[in-house]
């Protein structure tokens, strides 16, 4: 295990949710789970901010020409794990995570399981895009992430309570 320092600048942007007690430690947890799973080497940043569905949904179409509400932005600073590098502290800049804590709550809600289990994953998911992970390429990446995902929630305690959404046509 690395003793690397890895910090986490964490922001709340938004009104409309109450950020948990607990919950700024936990997404600090899950940075750290990914980066030791994926043995990254060196101290690390990374920025993390919670904003609404409104803030999300223009970051959304601004960034990605999707004009529509998503639950986490991932805004990488490196390519093929060449990083920037803080001059005052010699940290790899990351990048930034952005959540819609809105969001994050209406799909805790969808799936059946707390909003800590929900930001979470979507820390961990976004901590993977930051590392250069593309789930959008193919099948077998998007497995890869999923794995990876899912791994570091069951290292937090965190662990899938298998609930998916089931069409009811289908039933």
């Amino acid at each position: 295990m690395t003793t690397d320092k890895i910090r986490v600048i964490i922001t709340n942007k938004q009104k409309q949710v109450k950020i948990p007690t607990g919950l700024r430690m936990l997404v600090r947890r899950c940075c750290n789970a990914v980066l030791r799973m994926e043995e990254f080497k060196g101290a690390a940043e990374i920025s993390v901010t919670f904003v609404d569905n409104q803030d999300i949904r223009m970051l959304n179409a601004q960034y990605r020409n999707k004009d529509a509400v998503t639950d986490v932005l991932s805004f990488p600073m490196g390519e093929n794990g060449v990083y920037d590098v803080d001059p005052t502290t010699g940290a790899q800049i990351l990048g930034d995570v952005v959540i819609s804590i809105e969001k994050a709550m209406e799909q805790a809600e969808l799936y059946g399981h707390s909003l800590q289990r929900e930001v979470g994953y979507l820390t961990a998911h976004s901590v993977l895009h930051l590392l250069g992970y593309d789930h959008e390429t193919n099948g077998l990446d998007r497995v890869r992430m999923r794995e990876k995902e899912e791994y570091v929630m069951d290292m937090l305690g965190l662990p899938s309570s298998s609930s998916y959404v089931i069409d009811d046509e289908s039933v």
